[in-house]
């Protein structure tokens, strides 16, 4: 990675398409006390290469959001973003508040806090030879691809698939013609990372022990030293 690379973090509360609105409240759920959102955001503290992070939530949720987390993001320099329910949406309306110096936005769903510190590193590394670096991890089990009242219409082995989740880290250019468009770029475009397993995304409150136990058992990062009283502070 380049001295050049500088990255935006854009973490979203919505749920991802496909998981629908009983998945959407992932994001403010607590895992082991504290709620998935501020344990996602920590991920991406106190690495010189990133710049800004930026919290997407919606019209309705925003007065409550600064009110529970603006202290701690305050302190970190976090920022609140207002857009719309839908993942698309909330991509889409941090176009305008990303830092014009930013090569790269990394994008991240809120509701993902168990991703080990060194697949945010390879996330990092990749980025600047990509135009998208997805993390991802092979899937286990035979899909079926059904029809629209959900009977199978064709099996599929796992051996070609893999499961693609974030972080995901776009090319600024890249970044923001998703954001005008709303659509999503070309499978052509990715960059795929291997990940670690234990980056499972908590839906419910029936997650919320599968999640902790992931966050348990991820690798620990090596400790450095403060190079601040304020870097030592912990949420």
């Amino acid at each position: 990675m380049t001295a050049m690379s500088q990255f935006s973090v854009l973490i979203l509360t919505a749920a991802p398409p496909g998981l629908g609105k009983d998945a959407a409240g992932g994001a403010f759920l607590k895992i082991d006390g504290r709620e998935s959102l501020l344990k996602s955001a920590e991920l991406f503290l106190n690495r010189d290469e990133i710049k800004q992070i930026l919290v997407v939530v919606t019209a309705d949720q925003v007065e409550e959001a600064k009110r529970k987390y603006g202290p701690h993001f305050g302190f970190s320099g976090i920022k609140f973003v207002v857009g719309g329910s839908r993942w698309i949406e909330q991509i889409a309306a941090g176009k305008e508040k990303i830092d014009p110096a930013s090569t790269h936005v990394i994008v991240h769903d809120a509701a993902r806090p168990a991703v080990a510190f060194s697949d945010v590193d390879a996330i990092l590394a990749a980025a600047d030879s990509a135009k998208v670096a997805a993390l991802s991890y092979p899937l286990r089990a035979t899909l079926a691809e059904t029809d629209e009242g959900g009977s199978p219409v064709t099996l599929h082995t796992p051996d070609r698939y893999v499961q693609i989740v974030t972080p995901i880290a776009y090319a600024k250019k890249t970044y923001d013609e998703m954001a005008a468009s709303k659509t999503d770029p070309h499978a052509s475009l990715f960059t795929l990372v291997k990940g670690l397993p234990q980056n499972v995304r908590v839906n419910s409150p029936a997650d919320v022990p599968l999640v902790s136990a992931m966050i348990k058992i991820l690798p620990k990062p090596k400790l450095k030293a403060p190079s601040s009283p304020f870097d030592e502070a912990q949420w």
